[in-house]
């Protein structure tokens, strides 16, 4: 198996222009209107956030000044001022709520909607991707990377526009009300810009390192938690401790750099924000002592005020730019998968149900348990040949990595109705050959007939359900015995599920369970012995009723009790059928048609039981004993 990829994603915003575009692709989708009514909303809390600043210049210089130089004040002017304030205060609030809840809908639906993207193009993946992926990194995509999108979406970017629109306004203001103030405000404003850039800058990186190391840890935790028995076996908690604290040490590490930098921006801002304070009440202090610039008593309360309303969004920008960051990575990794290369599959060749009428055969949505091929005629008509069974590779070569060639110019033939047997070292091509019938992988060099045509004309679905497949690793999953066993194909009926189990002679442990087929099964039936589980695979490939029969190890983790009890079942499944078996027990295919024996790629041997033993060659060694399966 390939390591797992680690790929690196720019640490700033720079390069990330295509992910920024992406993210708001959704939002231009499906959320087009409710976004503008979001920035409608935002500018109006600003808008009112900004006014309250203003109004204490009002305040001080048109009400209460006045009001103190004469013996009898109207309060009348006052409480109509602060009345109309009040009004803008609540519009204020109520677009805040609107905005917030707004805001909250769109997060879940654009969240929503990635996760169905992901899942969707999961399952049209080739095999290789998940070879290569730990399956503990993919999960972390759909939970640690949408959650960082979640705060983004939720938090991060309402508060982003409504601070820089803060900005945009406070300034303006600040410019109406007094040049001279202003100057000041640019000076120490363009520092705390620069603070925030190489500070953000360094944070950065490491939030990308961060979401990689979780990926990694949360992969680990599932490889220990699936393999957990095996872990208790051979005592290795010391050693996967171990493992896991340099993952956790160095997920650890980076998170603290990450956060290090980020918790660092806000108390430095808003520490700035008072030195800022500070400056401007001396300065203006000193300004309209000495009369410059027309700043009176109200111009340094309502500025004084517009700093601090200033000091904040530049807060909140500097908090929120790193879980912006770290959303962008999250995304990057999330678009990784997206952006993964799906199975292409260029076949025309369809497989349908048919039945006879007369001689001819004819399409029919009914499961008759005849295969046929759907073709065009020259004429134009269409026309089908029922399925026989007939496979044949011709000088296949094969490579994983494009590198080390695994399969070696591999030539053979099973007829319909024969079983062919595969027996071997590990590592000597025998599952490899069965996931080049299947196209799991696709070979470099040579060709595989089916029926005589090319398996790369024929679409990749109607192949696979023209094939049942027993894989050695059986995996079941959460639900009645009846629905898993009926995996193999969604339309059978009740009983016909049961007739399968019966053939499989899996019925007669299903039937013992509490609740017979109506038994939920938990996780990946843990519950039930491996022998049994293999019972029920072999069961959900029987009810596939497929043409083509693939046991890949099918008996490998059954003891030899119930080898012997299922051997019949198996021989009924194999009746009729192309088979393909391959087998660590050379007693389970003594009665094939043809054992082929293989070593590193090659074919070495092939024939009878009777005819590999009369050559005493390396059958005969494995089956006498002079020489052991690895």
């Amino acid at each position: 198996m390939m390591p797992p990829k680690n790929s690196q994603r720019p640490a700033t915003f720079k390069g990330q222009s295509k992910t920024i575009k992406r993210l708001f692709s959704y939002i231009q989708k499906g959320y087009k209107i409710s976004f503008i009514i979001v920035l409608i909303c935002i500018l109006i809390s600003t808008g009112a956030a900004v006014a309250s600043s203003l109004f204490l210049e009002i305040l001080i210089d048109d009400y209460i000044t006045p009001l103190l130089a004469v013996e009898n004040p109207v309060f009348t002017g006052l409480l109509q001022a602060i009345l109309i304030m009040t009004g803008i205060f609540l519009l204020g609030v109520l677009a805040t709520l609107i905005y917030t809840r707004l805001m909250a809908v769109m997060t879940q639906g654009i969240l929503k909607e990635i996760r169905d993207q992901m899942f969707e193009h999961m399952q049209a993946l080739p095999i290789k991707y998940f070879d290569t992926h730990t399956h503990g990194d993919v999960m972390s995509r759909y939970t640690n990377d949408t959650d960082t999108l979640r705060q983004m979406f939720a938090h991060g970017l309402p508060q982003m526009f409504s601070s820089v629109v803060t900005i945009a306004a406070v300034s303006l203001a600040m410019l109406a009300t007094s040049l001279h103030l202003s100057v000041v405000v640019l000076i120490t404003l363009c520092f705390m810009l620069f603070v925030v850039k190489k500070v953000a800058g360094n944070s950065a990186k490491f939030f990308v390192k961060q979401q990689q190391s979780l990926g990694q840890t949360n992969g680990y935790i599932e490889e220990m938690i699936h393999g957990q028995k095996v872990v208790k076996v051979f005592c290795y908690e010391e050693e996967a401790k171990v493992k896991f604290d340099q993952l956790n040490d160095e997920l650890c590490r980076n998170a603290t750099e990450a956060n290090r930098f980020a918790n660092i921006l806000m108390p430095l801002m808003m520490n700035m924000g008072h030195l800022q304070y500070v400056i401007l009440a001396i300065v203006g202090g000193i300004l309209a002592v000495n009369g410059i610039g027309g700043i009176t008593l109200g111009t340094i309360a309502s500025f004084l005020q517009l700093s601090r309303t200033l000091s904040g969004p530049i807060a909140q920008v500097s908090q929120q730019l790193n879980a912006v960051i770290m959303a962008l990575a999250g995304a990057g990794r999330i678009f990784e998968l997206l952006d993964e290369e799906v199975e292409t599959d260029d076949g025309d060749v369809t497989l349908v149900n048919a039945k006879y009428e007369g001689e001819k055969l004819v399409e029919t949505a009914e499961r008759t348990g005849i295969w046929a091929w759907k073709y065009l005629t020259s004429e134009g008509n269409v026309a089908y040949i029922r399925l026989q069974g007939d496979v044949r590779f011709s000088d296949v070569d094969f490579s994983y990595d494009g590198e080390n060639v695994i399969l070696h110019k591999i030539s053979l033939y099973a007829k319909p109705g024969q079983k062919v047997a595969f027996v071997g070292a590990t590592g000597a091509g025998k599952t490899t050959i069965t996931n080049l019938i299947n196209r799991f992988y696709d070979l470099v060099d040579g060709k595989i007939l089916y029926d005589g045509i090319d398996i790369k004309k024929i679409k990749k679905s109607d192949l696979r359900r023209s094939l049942g497949i027993v894989l050695q690793d059986t995996h079941l999953f959460t639900g009645t015995v009846m629905e898993n066993i009926r995996y193999g194909r969604l339309d059978a009926t009740d009983e016909e599920v049961i007739e399968a189990a019966k053939r499989a002679n899996a019925h007669g442990f299903i039937s013992m369970l509490p609740n017979g087929y109506d038994t939920v099964l938990a996780g990946s039936g843990t519950d039930l012995s491996q022998g049994q589980r293999q019972l029920l695979s072999i069961a959900r490939a029987e009810v596939a009723d497929a043409p083509v029969m693939i046991l890949d190890e099918a008996t490998s983790s059954i003891d030899t009790r119930t080898e012997a009890i299922i051997q019949k079942g198996m021989d009924a499944l194999m009746e009729g059928r192309t088979v393909f078996v391959i087998a660590h027990r050379l007693s389970t295919v003594q009665n094939a048609d043809v054992i082929m024996v293989l070593e590193q790629g090659h074919i070495i041997e092939r024939g009878t039981h009777d005819d590999l033993i009369a050559q005493k060659g390396k059958y005969y060694q494995l089956y006498t004993g002079a020489f052991e399966l690895e």
